[in-house]
């Protein structure tokens, strides 16, 4: 793997060193926190969960000591989230983390007067989490993407790697990227290119939806980040493989998982950042007057083992611009 930029890890372990500088020792007094996500913790805990308890550690927070760390997941089924987030309010956590649009909705509709801090949103205005970005207003705020505004420059990349591509499958959740969406149908009417819409509700939907993805012939894909396809990563990225499928995606952890290529955000590094909105509001501060933080790096991630695997030669104006080039 090459490094071709220095990694958004870098910046955001600097400002958590900086935000540490400024800070004494975390309250001692044992603080309950929520985790509420769709994912599952087997075979091993989800690498951005693990950064955001290391990013509390460095903050001064030790499980078991001064927080406890209460976690409901769903396991890849978004149906079960209102339950679980009941369950969160009812166990009288301090906060909530939400990991996700999904989450976080669920998270929202369960409370609100507990802070809930978003771990990751894909557009949290759109999505109706927070009133704006500046100032959030009620008990929500955290990290948001900027997805949306990205999905244009997806699908320009995307016909840089298949410059004939006319016809482009879309893997989306309408639960959680109808924003995302309109930005893409605009930019494709630009670039003429067809959108061909394939809806996922659920991880048990992804084979059925390959079939038919397969069976519509498409020149390339396009696959919206949300719970449910993070949640069916695995088995995205073994069929479109398995399908020959040229795939974009929304994150760099697709692209080291095995994906093609990938522009946007590290969600391990949105994680470790929203511990310091976690921070803030158990020394007191309320999430209203907190305001909803963006990235400061995007990340270009293409994967060269993957390129060999499917035959296709990464352009050279690619690999130049990348920020990773995985070998």
């Amino acid at each position: 793997m090459i490094a071709r930029r220095p990694l958004i890890k870098a910046a955001a372990g600097s400002l958590l060193a900086v935000h540490l500088a400024c800070l004494a020792q975390a309250p001692a007094r044992m603080h309950r926190i929520g985790l509420l996500a769709n994912a599952s913790p087997q075979p091993r805990m989800p690498a951005p969960v693990e950064a955001l308890r290391d990013a509390l550690h460095e903050l001064g927070y030790v499980e078991g000591r001064t927080i406890e760390i209460e976690y409901r997941w769903a396991e890849g089924k978004a149906e079960r989230l209102p339950e679980l987030a009941a369950d969160l309010v009812r166990a009288r956590v301090d906060l909530i983390v939400a990991t996700g649009d999904t989450s976080i909705r669920a998270a929202k509709a369960a409370t609100g007067t507990i802070p809930i801090v978003m771990a990751t949103s894909n557009d949290a205005v759109g999505a109706g989490f927070v009133a704006s970005l500046a100032r959030p207003g009620g008990n929500v705020t955290g990290m948001t993407a900027i997805n949306p505004e990205l999905s244009a420059k997806r699908l320009q990349l995307l016909r840089e790697l298949r410059p004939n591509a006319a016809r482009i499958a879309v893997l989306w959740n309408p639960a959680d990227a109808s924003h995302a969406l309109k930005a893409a149908q605009a930019a494709a009417s630009l670039l003429g290119v067809t959108l061909q819409l394939f809806e996922v509700r659920a991880a048990d939907e992804i084979d059925a939806l390959f079939d038919r993805i397969v069976r519509s012939k498409p020149d390339a894909l396009l696959v919206f980040n949300d719970a449910t396809t993070v949640a069916a990563r695995p088995r995205v990225l073994q069929l479109a493989a398995q399908h020959h499928i040229a795939a974009m995606y929304e994150a760099r952890e697709w692209a080291a998982a095995g994906g093609l290529i990938a522009y946007g955000v590290t969600h391990v590094d949105l994680f470790r950042q929203s511990a310091l909105h976690v921070d803030r509001i158990l020394r007191g501060a309320k999430p209203a007057d907190l305001p909803v933080e963006q990235p400061t790096k995007l990340r270009l991630s293409v994967n060269l083992a993957t390129a060999k695997a499917l035959g296709i030669t990464i352009p050279q104006s690619l690999l130049l611009r990348a920020d990773e080039v995985i070998e």
